[in-house]
């Protein structure tokens, strides 16, 4: 019997989300020197100010843009109730938001300025979506295709001109495709380690 799901109203699910979302509030109080001192700058990284490729995750274009991504936090906390240990949680910020930093880093060649949570977001939805998907879950195996699609659509297309206008800037939509590639990697690897201690431990038994 597969167990029920957590309840999001649960400080254990809501509260490291609100944490993320406490620290890129503070951030944008700090105002426009924070957010350049924190930003992707392909320059200043060049230089060794290799902070920016995971602090860019918590600073932002303007309110607008923070509040929107503030919402994805309460969508994520909605749709994929997960309680981890703050270890595991510390785990999957620094690999997908790192992650995915480094993939526009690498990749994105002309890019020369980044902020924003919505990466980091895209890859802790890859993740809770992805472990409900594993369970047969129809409705996580729907919002994954959407997921995939939407972030095909930005990287092909580009996101809509609206969007960018309330943001108040250019939407990378690499970053999302880097963010999920990060947490389907990371993903991957925690399901091989699992697996390998399982062994151990049945073959321990035997």
């Amino acid at each position: 019997m597969i167990p029920a799901p957590p309840s999001p109203s649960s400080p254990a699910v809501w509260g490291p989300l609100a944490v993320l979302a406490l620290v890129s509030t503070l951030l944008w109080l700090g105002g426009e020197t924070v957010e350049q001192s924190l930003r992707f700058d392909r320059a200043a990284i060049a230089q060794g100010e290799w902070w920016r490729m995971f602090s860019d995750n918590f600073v932002h274009l303007g309110g607008w843009h923070l509040f929107l991504n503030l919402l994805s936090l309460i969508l994520l906390v909605l749709l994929c109730p997960e309680v981890l240990s703050p270890l595991e949680w510390c785990r999957r910020i620094v690999v997908v938001g790192v992650g995915m930093s480094l993939g526009l880093y690498l990749f994105v060649p002309d890019l020369p300025t980044y902020v924003g949570l919505s990466g980091l977001i895209y890859g802790l939805f890859a993740l809770g979506l992805g472990r409900q998907a594993l369970r047969r879950d129809k409705i996580a195996i729907a919002a994954c295709v959407f997921l995939a699609a939407r972030i095909g659509w930005e990287v092909i297309i580009g996101a809509p001109a609206s969007e960018q206008r309330l943001v108040g800037g250019s939407i990378v939509g690499e970053s999302h495709l880097y963010g999920a590639l990060s947490a389907l990697l990371y993903g991957a690897v925690a399901l091989i380690v699992v697996q390998i201690k399982n062994t151990k431990r049945i073959s321990g038994g035997i």
